[in-house]
């Protein structure tokens, strides 16, 4: 039996779920989404991903800036929606928002909760070296992330995955995971547990200024930092060109550990070029590139990108 839904997201990881809501039937009586915002060399103002996959299947879609105003409470109110399903929307919902749908509003976080909370917890993952992670069916309520865990499942993340490829991941898991929740909803079976008391972590927004590299880490937390900012905003150094510098993105890259001798000297300071694959020294091993990118320029490999640009074995870069 269809329930009467308010579909609430954003990005790319939202669109998948919000297939899978209709291509189960259910009736989508709005989507919510962020206002276009200003994006590309023109600035001029870019739908979501949501919102546009929401116009092809010819839904409804409301764009307000916040839920501050009387007139946009009331309209959400007067949908009559059996529930919200929530994910990455972006937007604080206030209490009465969350009280308006007659069984609540249900949130796919991309997180085994309570760790990760908050708005990264995809890329914070994989910085902080995780080897699994998941998704959680939550009942909102107001906090960050607190509300209770309807449904739970993991993934592992391998070595070497990036946060483009665990996005994917659990976009399709979360989609099939909130499928089986409507379903359990509808039967009134769907359970709730609060979320655990320890273990609590927060993945802050990614800032700036964390995608440029230093070397004076790890050759692991270097590797981990890059695959977790990999496809975007991907990591990055730079390099002195002439009398500027130039920006080398690293969308790839592997570890080097002391034990090889062949490419890590002890005396090497942290962020000088040991070889011509390349590989450059960190304060605790050495990263060996893979997969780079210059500003304006396609993706290439190590090898492809030192063809085409000098970078002298003991030059030092970041």
């Amino acid at each position: 039996m269809a329930m009467r839904l308010i579909f609430m997201g954003t990005p790319d990881f939202s669109v998948p779920i919000l297939d899978a809501l209709q291509a189960a039937g259910h009736d989508i009586a709005a989507v919510y989404s962020q206002p276009p915002r200003p994006a590309g060399r023109g600035m001029a103002d870019v739908k979501s991903a949501v919102h546009r996959r929401a116009e092809a299947m010819g839904l409804f879609v409301r764009t307000p800036v916040n839920f501050k105003d009387e007139t946009t409470r009331v309209e959400f109110q007067s949908l009559n929606a059996d529930a919200a399903v929530v994910a990455a929307y972006g937007l604080i919902l206030p209490q009465d928002i969350l009280s308006s749908p007659r069984l609540g509003c249900f949130n796919v976080h991309a997180s085994l909760l309570p760790r990760w909370r908050g708005a990264a917890p995809i890329q914070r993952a994989i910085m902080a070296g995780d080897t699994e992670t998941g998704v959680t069916i939550m009942k909102m309520q107001r906090g960050l992330d607190t509300g209770p865990m309807c449904l739970v499942r993991e993934i592992a993340i391998p070595v070497g995955m990036t946060a483009g490829d665990l996005h994917d991941a659990l976009s399709a898991m979360g989609a099939a995971l909130m499928g089986e929740a409507l379903r359990l909803l509808e039967n009134g079976t769907l359970s709730e547990t609060p979320q655990p008391l320890e273990g609590v972590t927060y993945a802050a927004k990614i800032e700036k200024g964390e995608a440029r590299l230093t070397f004076d880490v790890s050759a692991v937390e270097v590797v981990n930092r890059i695959r977790g900012l990999a496809p975007f905003p991907g990591a990055w150094f730079e390099v002195a060109s002439g009398v500027s510098a130039e920006r080398i993105k690293v969308l790839a890259a592997d570890v080097v550990t002391d034990d090889d001798r062949s490419s890590v000297a002890a005396d090497r300071l942290p962020g000088v070029v040991l070889d011509a694959t390349p590989t450059i020294a960190c304060a605790g091993g050495a990263v060996r590139l893979r997969t780079v990118q210059r500003a304006g320029k396609k993706p290439v490999t190590a090898a492809e990108f030192m063809r085409g640009f000098r970078l002298p074995i003991g030059t030092r870069v970041g």
